[in-house]
């Protein structure tokens, strides 16, 4: 007996130590892909791979498939990300220290992925779950949080994590479609490349253990606002089957081709490069093209108010638009709502977002410094919207959670979830509310905008400046995460740690409650939205 037991204890004990180990090598982690193999590492039982290219693309060119490679190639590193608008030069100390970047190095050659699997050549089909970054469409990459980061789920889940790298701001949106074919869909390369990242796991995710027939999208922020922009896209259709969008549903339409082609035509007046000349603008530095594209989206959005036309709260900037090629309609058009009719939506947002506490300093103001607050804001509508707020919210601690109440993409979320929920006949939406407190810097950060990504991704201790690491988060990430994980195998997120998550519609308003005690609410907030639309139509 006592020989059998001290032999199952060598057992366990070899298997904690295989699974705590990295594991490297020339022979470690090799694998196929249909450009040449792959060679990884293997990390706490996890074979992981970064920077593996999925195209390749000359400046404002439609991307194409990369070239192949002889031998093994090594992808251990992250690769390169976009370049960014403004190098980042200075942080915010303390913000910085909360949520942590990791900026990487840039290129213009970005388009690359990484994989996280539990096995490889296995012939098992894992689910995948298919990450798009945040940053909106100028900023982001795939490494540029710690939350990102794919062992933990892929590990937690049995399924295949994939994140990727793809053109930004005016590399991936500058319209020259006008200027000739070889620039055809140079107004939504970025969303381009963002399909071919989608036809490399197509092609290639059965060899990392992954099913291309069950590929979810999911994204936070302007990645929310991608997987929407993936969803009207008629060629990308078939190739993914469930989305989710976090903090990332507007109400607002796309750019159309009047205006991109307009900003197309102010950079070239800016660079002093003729429509003749065109291609003149693909050997401007880097830096130089930036700044002129900044200097022309200022130009025309003055143009446009100027003509009575209503801008988004962030003004003319880079983004998708209704180019009549790669993306041929309005995001809520019936036809765009037809592509995604069959596939699931989980949406949601985090109660505190982008906090006017924090930008007033009244983070910690007292109940009439923040009613005052509110009287400036909502006039004679100020009674009706704390009255609102208190019962969206009863369990607030702070009188300046009263303010700190997100009203950006909260509203957006309801529209696109009663839009697709009342198509006849179409996949069932569950929408989300996170309301958990995180409480670093003595709950001065709340449930700010990325606050769910550290809980979806079960990534509680490698996020713990912004999480705190408390045995309170590190419970409601295994709720979270395993919401993720079923809806991405099922197409329904409910599990045994969560009461019935019912379908939305926009009658029964059901929106899962998640914190230390999740709910399942009906409408939740429906008064204060009502409150706040008509404060704005005032």
């Amino acid at each position: 007996m006592k020989k059998a037991t001290i032999l199952l204890s060598m057992i366990f004990m070899s298997s904690i130590a295989l699974f705590g180990q990295l594991q490297t090598g020339e022979k470690i982690a090799v694998t196929d892909t249909e450009y040449g193999k792959v060679r990884g590492f293997i990390s706490n039982g996890i074979f992981t791979y970064k920077g593996i290219p999925y195209g390749e693309a000359k400046r404002f060119e439609t991307a194409t498939k990369p070239k192949s490679w002889e031998g093994v190639r090594s992808s251990l590193s992250w690769g390169p990300v976009a370049p960014l608008l403004t190098p980042t030069t200075s942080v915010m100390d303390e913000s910085e220290f909360v949520f942590n970047h990791d900026w990487g190095y840039d290129s213009e050659n970005c388009l690359v992925l990484n994989v996280w699997t539990p096995g490889i050549n296995d012939g098992k089909k894992r689910p995948v779950m298919f990450w798009i970054h945040g940053g909106g469409f100028t900023a982001g990459s795939s490494q540029e949080l710690p939350s990102y980061h794919g062992e933990n789920l892929a590990k937690k889940g049995d399924v295949v994590v994939v994140s990727i790298n793809h053109r930004l701001n005016i590399l991936g949106f500058l319209d020259l479609s006008a200027y000739g074919e070889k620039y055809k869909s140079s107004a939504n390369n970025s969303i381009v490349d963002m399909r071919m990242a989608l036809e490399w796991v197509r092609d290639n995710i059965s060899n990392f253990g992954g099913d291309p027939d069950n590929v979810t999208i999911f994204g936070q922020s302007g990645g929310g606002a991608k997987v929407n922009t993936l969803m009207a896209m008629p060629s990308a259709k078939g190739l993914f089957h469930k989305a989710i969008n976090q903090s990332g549903a507007f109400r607002s339409g796309i750019l159309e081709k009047q205006t991109t082609q307009a900003v197309a035509k102010e950079v070239l007046k800016e660079l002093g490069i003729s429509a003749k000349k065109v291609d003149q603008i693909q050997e401007v530095p880097f830096d130089v093209l930036a700044q002129a594209g900044q200097k022309a989206l200022a130009t025309v959005g003055e143009k446009l108010r100027a003509e009575g036309k209503t801008l988004s709260a962030f003004g003319l900037n880079w983004g998708p638009s209704v180019d009549g090629n790669v993306l041929p309609y309005q995001m809520h058009a019936k036809e765009a709502l037809a592509l995604s009719k069959d596939v699931p939506l989980m949406i949601g947002t985090v109660k505190n977002e982008f906090m006017p506490s924090m930008r007033a300093g009244l983070t910690h103001a007292s109940m009439p410094q923040i009613e005052e607050y509110i009287k400036n804001q909502y006039k004679e509508k100020a009674d009706d919207y704390i009255a609102a707020a208190k019962k969206a919210y009863p369990d607030a601690k702070m009188p300046s959670d009263l303010i700190d109440i997100d009203l950006l993409f909260r509203p957006g979320s309801v529209f696109q979830a009663n839009t697709k929920s009342a198509l006849n006949g179409g996949a069932p939406v569950y929408m989300y509310l996170f309301t958990w407190q995180s409480p670093v810097m003595d709950g001065k950060y709340k449930a700010l905008h990325c606050m769910e990504l550290p809980f979806v991704f079960n990534n509680i201790k490698r996020c713990k400046e912004m999480t705190g690491g408390t045995v309170e988060a590190e419970a409601l990430a295994q709720i979270v995460s395993q919401s993720w994980i079923n809806f991405a195998r099922f197409g329904d997120p409910n599990q045994k740690d969560l009461p019935k998550w019912e379908k939305y519609s926009e009658k029964n308003g059901a929106t899962m409650m998640f914190d230390n005690e999740c709910k399942l609410r009906y409408h939740p907030d429906q008064e204060l939205l009502k409150v706040v639309q008509g404060s704005q139509g005032r």
